[in-house]
């Protein structure tokens, strides 16, 4: 019948949108992306704002059983819900583009994500390059610093987002990030921004060079900025 692909946010239950909210109450099924990213509250507490039994998806699920929802979606409303917005990763336009290829209705609601929420640091979104994700093994990862130093070199805010693994709560720290950055070549005394737990009423936003930065709360980002607007460099100021 239909398949809702919807944003609840970043923080806790009640960042969903109303819209959303009244299309979960709808669906048949509904599945929380359990892979990408995760929110403050447990899944309890989803459940018992929304009123609904939610499936937990891991990366099997959204990487190789999406054809199962979608099968889902044929005969029922099924509600797909991720944390942040629906397509702050791209896993889930596959799910999107393989509805349509099906001729299964898709609507989607929009939501807060990381990309927008680390305006808050006063860094210009408009002034960010390409993002990139650093992975728990990287040893032989070349791809983020090849995107940093493509950045850097423009002028451009390089978004760093670190790996994690809500299934068994295992988080990349900045440390690690920065270990990582560091041992491909890029300055620990580089000016960076340490994000953590944005769009919650504990989140860290922390300015320091890239061999002092330290947070304490999950899950966390990187920004190194490059050229900045001197209103910019005021607000990271703030954050020391």
């Amino acid at each position: 019948m239909v398949l809702y692909m919807i944003g609840i946010g970043l923080n806790d239950e009640k960042d969903i949108s109303v819209k959303g909210l009244e299309l979960v109450k709808k669906a048949d099924v509904v599945y929380l992306d359990n892979y990408t990213s995760i929110l403050n509250v447990g899944v309890s507490k989803l459940e018992d704002f929304y009123g609904k039994k939610i499936i937990l998806a891991d990366r099997d699920i959204v990487e190789n059983q999406v054809d199962k929802i979608l099968k889902e979606a044929s005969s029922k409303s099924v509600a797909f819900l991720v944390v942040g917005d629906v397509f702050s990763a791209t896993t889930h336009f596959g799910m999107f583009m393989g509805a349509k290829e099906k001729g299964i209705d898709v609507e989607v609601v929009h939501n807060a994500s990381i990309l927008n929420a680390v305006s808050e640091t006063g860094l210009f979104l408009y002034q960010f390059g390409k993002i990139t994700s650093i992975p728990f093994d990287n040893s032989d990862v070349k791809t983020p610093v090849n995107v940093f130093n493509d950045n850097y070199e423009k002028g451009y805010h390089t978004l760093f987002l670190l790996d994690l693994s809500p299934k068994v709560g295992k988080f990349l720290d900045v440390s690690e990030a920065v270990k990582y950055l560091v041992s491909n070549g890029v300055s620990e005394d580089l000016i960076c921004v340490g994000c953590s737990r944005m769009g919650s009423n504990e989140q860290e936003i922390k300015t320091a060079k890239l061999k002092d930065i330290e947070l304490s709360k999950f899950p966390q980002c990187l920004i190194i900025p490059g050229k900045m607007h001197f209103l910019e460099e005021e607000a990271i100021e703030k954050f020391k």
